[in-house]
């Protein structure tokens, strides 16, 4: 296999690092303190403006139509200078490769150009509820139609984005006498010109972790009508669509995974070079030498995997197994090259002062998001028996 970057990939990746490099790079932390949220908008929309937030997606509703590869490529690059721009920009991608794949030509031509113009800031993926997260099969959201109209009920958890998105994919349950997964199915549900719709209400953004100046929010559905035509693809067929989507999301996460960890490795490299002790520079260790090794290895490794399923995908081959392999593993051992580097600069590495503490707190919640890495590994072993049963 050819892992040579075509001119439009290459020209993709120079684009993302000079972005990042000039936009990203000297907000990264004020984004994360009160009235920075200003300036991430301002920032997505510039995304948009360069065609990053429709990576995949066709010419002709707005889209680059650069690929799945070109999309894990942009998605590297912008989280080496921000995650929580990163991720808002893979979960559009995601929303508007959904609406490509599913939706009706007259909602493709009312939605994309939207999501790729930066006219909506962002797309959110209305899936996760308190009792459906590695089991989607398992949601409580109900859709009952009531003559023109679709009646949605239910609380989704998690949602990225959800408080500035103009447009939401909804999943319901809508034939409750089927089997768990076979009576789902998605919708569209987008803002009015004054705001949310009745019914629909999203919470104060979640506390977390890390990657604050993303934000993530509960939403809430209490008899909120949307049109008949809101419904997405096939009757009761939801279920299919968004265990699809997920594998494609997978990708993303990976993507910005190992953007986390080479920013990481390549902060402390540098650091390892000027740092002396005992009257040389801790980079002339062996010790040290064999930890950075490592890390550095692991992650090539993890482009690697990455790359082997984005192009799987592009080929439209099945991918669901190379996408796991590929967000297991780089998820991994991105959060272990984030504490590697952490490591490497000592107490240095534990003050708000230099980008570890920021880098070691985003990286943790990729082995959890889009699928934990337990979730990963059944998904991996289910394929492979497939193979032999």
């Amino acid at each position: 296999m050819d892992m040579t970057l075509s001119d439009d990939q290459l020209m993709i990746q120079q684009l993302a690092q000079k972005f990042a490099q000039t936009e990203l790079d000297p907000v990264a932390d004020k984004l994360e303190q009160e009235g920075g949220r200003e300036i991430y908008l301002a920032n997505l929309k510039k995304l948009a403006e360069l065609g990053f937030m429709g990576l995949n997606i066709e010419s002709q509703y707005g889209g680059t139509d650069v690929g799945t590869v070109g999309f894990s490529i942009a998605i590297t690059e912008i989280a080496k200078a921000c995650a929580s721009t990163a991720v808002t920009m893979s979960v559009n991608n995601m929303v508007a490769e959904v609406i490509q794949v599913v939706a009706s030509a007259e909602q493709k031509e009312k939605y994309l150009p939207k999501l790729c113009s930066g006219e909506y800031s962002a797309g959110a993926f209305c899936l996760t509820e308190t009792t459906a997260g590695s089991d989607p099969s398992n949601m409580k959201t109900t859709a009952v139609l009531d003559g023109d109209e679709w009646v949605l009920n239910g609380t989704k958890q998690y949602i990225t984005s959800a408080e500035y998105a103009g447009v939401f994919i909804v999943w319901a349950v809508t034939d409750k006498s089927l089997p768990r997964g076979k009576g789902i199915s998605c919708f569209l549900v987008e803002k009015d010109s004054q705001g949310f719709l009745p019914g629909m209400s999203v919470s104060k953004a979640e506390e977390k972790m890390g990657q604050y100046a993303s934000s993530t929010n509960e939403v809430v559905f209490d008899n909120c009508r949307i049109p008949k035509d809101s419904l997405m693809g096939e009757l009761n067929q939801g279920f299919k669509v968004a265990v699809s989507e997920l594998a494609g999301g997978r990708i993303g996460i990976g993507s910005l995974a190992l953007g986390l960890g080479l920013a990481a490795m390549d902060f402390a490299r540098n650091y390892i070079t000027e740092r002396q002790q005992f009257g040389q520079a801790i980079a002339d260790f062996q010790g040290i030498q064999w930890m950075m090794a490592d890390a550095y290895t692991d992650l090539e490794a993890s482009r690697l995997l990455l790359m082997n399923a984005a192009d799987t995908k592009e080929k439209g081959q099945l991918f669901s197994k190379q996408a796991s392999m590929a967000k297991l593993f780089a998820t991994e051992k991105a959060n272990s090259a984030c504490y590697t580097a952490l490591q490497l600069m000592g107490g240095n590495g534990y003050i708000k002062d230099y980008p570890l503490e920021r880098y070691s707190r985003d990286v943790r919640i990729t082995t959890i998001y889009e699928g934990t890495s337990e979730i990963q590994r059944v998904i991996i072993a289910r394929e492979l028996l497939k193979d032999v049963r």
